[in-house]
């Protein structure tokens, strides 16, 4: 499934359908760095090429992509601000620890799940189109498209906002559906019914299984 591929180019970048989610705050208006577009381009392009060129490596053993994800994607995302997104209002009444927990958690879970599905991913799969993005903005979309096996071109767009550390990414829509937001209901409904420190606690003993052994429904967002 594309969505599952792309989720593991995003990895951090949760969701909640139907969830008003508040805008990225307002950044320094100097920001080091590429521009977004550079950034999502050469991120990607790069990740790929590693992968192109050690894809036997990777496809037997799934856990060395975290290290190239790391690397190459984790210093772009901004992480901290999507899980405060996935969380919501129990963000705000979570604790630094708790808060902690579950970004290093959510995180690992979605490079367990699905950072396999990146070594079947190619270069030529990936289309970026043109950047239409105000230089002036404090945010910036990057539109990608992916093609599928059929041909078949799915839209891709990166949401990223500027922060004094440069672009970083806080979302990805997949035709038309925010990561952010499907990630952000799920895990509302879960906290509501359990609380925060289970939640957290089922991820993270869901973590030390070994990948076989879990259920999908143990899955980030139950995919």
């Amino acid at each position: 499934m594309i969505a599952r591929i792309f989720l593991a180019l995003v990895l951090a970048l949760p969701m909640a359908v139907g969830a008003q989610v508040a805008a990225p705050a307002a950044a320094p208006a100097a920001t080091p760095g590429p521009t977004p577009d550079v950034l999502i381009r050469q991120s990607a392009q790069e990740m790929l090429k590693d992968i192109d060129a050690n894809r036997a490596v990777y496809r037997k053993d799934p856990d060395k992509v975290r290290a190239l994800v790391d690397r190459v994607l984790l210093p772009h995302f901004d992480t901290d601000y999507s899980a405060r997104l996935v969380l919501g209002k129990h963000w705000r009444t979570a604790s630094a620890e708790q808060r902690k927990r579950f970004v290093d958690a959510f995180y690992k879970s979605l490079l367990r799940n699905y950072g396999a599905a990146l070594t079947d991913f190619t270069a030529d799969r990936l289309i970026f189109l043109p950047f239409k993005g105000d230089p002036a903005s404090d945010q910036a979309t990057v539109r990608t498209e992916v093609r599928r096996d059929n041909g078949a071109r799915v839209p891709v767009n990166y949401s990223l906002h500027r922060t004094a550390q440069g672009w970083k990414a806080w979302d990805v829509t997949i035709e038309g559906i925010s990561y952010v937001r499907n990630f952000r209901a799920d895990f509302a409904t879960e906290i509501d019914q359990k609380g925060l420190d289970e939640v957290i606690t089922r991820l993270e003993v869901d973590l030390a299984k070994p990948a076989e052994s879990r259920p999908a429904s143990s899955r980030p967002g139950g995919i």
